[in-house]
């Protein structure tokens, strides 16, 4: 398997072979202080949560993974696909200290003093390592993000700040929601046909009464290679978010009664 579920105490997160080099993680639900539909390990304001349990449940999950919880850096999800590059300076962003961005839904860095956040509770979390210059990203691809490639933007941007080659970066897309579960109208399937073609195709499956069920893993998977990714450094998690209720938070399942988990990852060596 490219992936593990690995434990510190009782917090729990998915870890990659292919990302082995550095720090990081895509945590799972339980391990945390907070309570109700926010039980356990919940890292999101916005569904009812206190301030004191997310920051400590921040500090778990940086003791865990072995980053500073002072480093890590949060993005302001809009579903779009700017993609910001950070350092240092914004350690702290959106946690102890004012959020900086209008809208952000990818990160990169090279700085080891800073560590990239992402939420999410279906959508695809997705992160890059980038180990001849020692950068890394992480970047939110809900059905929007993945429509409007934002895997293939946040590679990019890995190109133009760091002049990464994308023949050399490692990418691992974390839990989501499975095509068991992502069942949409044709709203979804016909958006990302507009603007990635009939490459997703074979991740649609046509269901009765104009129903659809739809594989962000798959089309994900897709545009990282259009973006140049060699298919042996691409990992995926077979762990479907909907599925998995004891492991994970979902959007799908739960609406807003529930938490947030989170992507964290640092081009600081493991």
């Amino acid at each position: 398997m490219s992936y593990q579920i690995r434990s510190h105490g009782d917090v729990q997160f998915v870890a990659y072979d292919s990302l082995s080099q550095v720090r990081h993680g895509f945590s799972l639900r339980k391990g945390g202080v907070s309570a109700g539909h926010c039980a356990s390990l919940n890292f999101t304001l916005n569904t009812g949560d206190s301030q004191e349990n997310v920051v400590e449940n921040y500090r778990l999950l940086s003791e865990a993974i072995g980053v500073d919880p002072g480093s890590l850096c949060l993005s302001k999800q809009v579903h779009g696909t700017v993609i910001e590059q950070v350092d240092s300076r914004l350690a702290g962003n959106g946690l102890s200290r004012e959020q900086a961005f209008a809208e952000c839904d990818g990160l990169i860095t090279d700085d080891p003093a800073v560590t990239l956040v992402t939420f999410y509770a279906d959508c695809c979390p997705v992160m890059v390592y980038d180990p001849v210059h020692q950068a890394v990203g992480t970047a939110h691809a809900g059905w929007k993000g993945t429509a409007s490639s934002i895997g293939s933007r946040l590679v990019e941007a890995m190109v133009e700040r760091f002049g990464s080659d994308p023949q050399q970066i490692r990418a691992s897309i974390g839990p989501c929601i499975g095509q068991c579960c992502f069942e949409t109208h044709a709203d979804v399937p016909d958006a990302m046909r507009e603007q990635l073609g009939d490459m997703v195709d074979p991740y649609v499956r046509n269901l009765a009464g104009g129903k659809y069920k739809v594989d962000l893993i798959g089309i994900n998977r897709q545009v990282l290679l259009g973006a140049g990714l060699r298919s042996g450094n691409i990992s995926v998690c077979d762990l479907c978010t909907c599925c998995n209720e004891d492991k994970f938070y979902s959007h799908r399942r739960n609406g807003l009664q529930r938490g947030s988990m989170v992507a964290v990852i640092s081009c600081c060596r493991s």
